[in-house]
């Protein structure tokens, strides 16, 4: 095991919040059955609104638990599903995993990551300062988004709270994630 869920989340209406749910069910090459990102074109209203044909690549977002628990130590009051995610992890840097990696999560469900959630204002109208608190630089003043990834249904499956997660690479040479 690389991880495990620590919890799962959708929401049926464009809301920034997502509620917890005991599971949630992955369509495969759609998304989370029950959430407002579900289908197979772009369903994130400011993509829709340059393209609504494109594909879409952002059908499930993960956010590690450690990025919560970061926040917290920095006074924000944030828990799972709060910034949108549907799927919140533990023990796996996301961040760090090349685009195009597998997560096998519980019994059936596969998701490929696409690449980076950027991270929007809606954050700040959450709570203050938190767009900010998402966003780094490194070494060389490149940007750092911090908010998780974004994932597509390869194998759709029942996934909860306490499911194990592993990692599958693609091969080399990997691709660094991106903004999606």
């Amino acid at each position: 095991m690389d991880g495990v869920v620590v919890a799962v989340s959708r929401s049926p209406a464009h809301t920034f919040t997502k509620q917890n749910q005991k599971s949630i069910q992955l369509l495969t090459g759609l998304g989370v059955e029950g959430d407002s990102h579900l289908g197979k074109t772009v369903k994130h209203r400011s993509r829709v609104a340059v393209d609504p044909t494109q594909p879409n690549l952002r059908q499930v977002h993960l956010i590690h638990a450690e990025l919560h628990d970061e926040l917290q130590a920095s006074g924000f009051v944030v828990s799972a599903g709060q910034m949108g995610e549907n799927i919140t992890t533990r023990g796996i840097d996301l961040l760090s995993l090349p685009t195009s990696t597998k997560l096998h999560i519980g019994d059936t469900a596969i998701v490929e990551i696409t690449g980076l959630r950027n991270p929007c204002t809606q954050l700040d109208r959450f709570q203050s300062g938190l767009m900010a608190a998402v966003l780094g630089r490194d070494e060389q003043g490149k940007l750092i988004r911090k908010a998780g990834v974004m994932a597509i249904v390869m194998i759709g499956g029942k996934v909860a709270s306490g499911d194990s997660i592993y990692i599958e690479l693609p091969p080399q040479p990997h691709k660094l994630l991106d903004r999606v």
